[in-house]
């Protein structure tokens, strides 16, 4: 496992980090949950995010108790605030004072831990004035319930705007947590050179696709059995953009190419986003153990050149870049 600084921050952490968006605590049993939680640490994955919104805390409850036992000090755990939780009542989502105060301790509790190394605000929140947010942060930090803060999906505007403020009360913004993957690259042309400029690096998630670049949905075909395109809990609303004929005929293109490099399609996804000088991790999802071990296997691997030129060609127009796909909600979700 190789290991990447996050923004212009000292922390390292692991370049594929494990993620429990769409699996603890709703996809997949306890148990198997915890299965993979060992099957990441046994690859030397070191990096763990979740967010209390995922299964309204259950994926923090899940991650907490597959996490007992490790050596806090050895592990980076990232957590995010923003959608609704508990009852959703009218102060239960968005990042005023009162929601992130509240929502820290409750991640706290939940991951059982005394603090955590990177708190995320999950979005942009319209409805909330920035500076009573960064004010929150600062606060966080200082009482040391959280070592760093990230963003997640914000424009390069809100961006710049959250690096200022944050600056002038004494901390960073090191980290933000978008979409991005062959297929979906819309933080190119903005976040990322203004990412690069601010010290803020990207750990991304969907790196596969939702699973679209692992080759496993094939045109004219019905979705495998059990796959997240057929869960409905699981990511198959999120899916639904790639899976229609053409995406699916060129992404199968991809297969030939992995083959000449000894990869899985997976693995050359993952491969291909941390190329990016300016990710610092991608985030791999498991319902099972194996694929866990399977998407490690892209950790240090170099595509040249040629590679991401075929892939490119392979792709074609299919891949969405237009910077305004990455929007924050218009007013807060309950």
């Amino acid at each position: 496992m190789e290991f990447r600084y996050l923004g212009d921050s000292g922390l390292k952490i692991s370049e594929i980090t494990y993620g429990n968006w769409l699996t603890h605590g709703s996809q997949v049993e306890n148990d198997a949950a915890t299965a993979c939680v060992r099957a990441a640490l046994d690859a030397g994955i070191t990096t763990f995010d979740t967010a209390d919104a995922y299964a309204n805390g259950a994926a923090e409850t899940v991650l907490g108790e597959a996490l007992k036992g490790q050596r806090r000090a050895s592990l980076e755990i990232l957590t995010k605030v923003y959608w609704p939780t508990g009852p959703k009542g009218p102060n239960d989502s968005g990042l005023s004072r009162k929601h992130i105060m509240e929502s820290i301790d409750g991640s706290l509790s939940r991951l059982q831990t005394d603090y955590v190394d990177l708190y995320q605000a999950h979005r942009y929140d319209s409805e909330t004035p920035l500076e009573e947010t960064m004010q929150a942060f600062a606060d966080v930090v200082r009482a040391g319930k959280a070592l760093y803060i990230g963003v997640s999906e914000w424009t390069a505007s809100q961006l710049r705007a959250g690096h200022a403020l944050a600056k002038d009360l004494g901390f960073r913004i090191v980290s933000n947590q978008p979409q991005y993957s062959m297929l979906w690259r819309v933080i190119e042309d903005q976040v990322i050179p203004t990412s690069a400029e601010l010290g803020i690096s990207q750990i991304v998630f969907s790196p596969i696709a939702q699973g679209v670049l692992t080759g496993k949905y094939k045109p004219g075909a019905e979705p495998p059995a059990g796959s997240r395109a057929t869960d409905e809990k699981g990511g198959a609303n999120m899916i639904k953009r790639f899976l229609n004929d053409e995406t699916l005929t060129r992404v199968q293109e991809l297969q030939p190419i992995a083959s000449d490099l000894g990869l899985s399609m997976a693995q050359l996804a993952v491969a291909w986003v941390l190329q990016n000088d300016n990710v610092a991790a991608a985030i791999i999802g498991a319902s099972r153990p194996e694929q866990v071990a399977d998407n490690v296997g892209a950790s240090g691997v170099t595509l040249d050149a040629d590679v991401m030129k075929r892939i490119d060609e392979a792709l074609g127009d299919l891949v969405e870049r237009d910077p305004a796909r990455t929007v924050s909600p218009p007013t807060r979700p309950s």
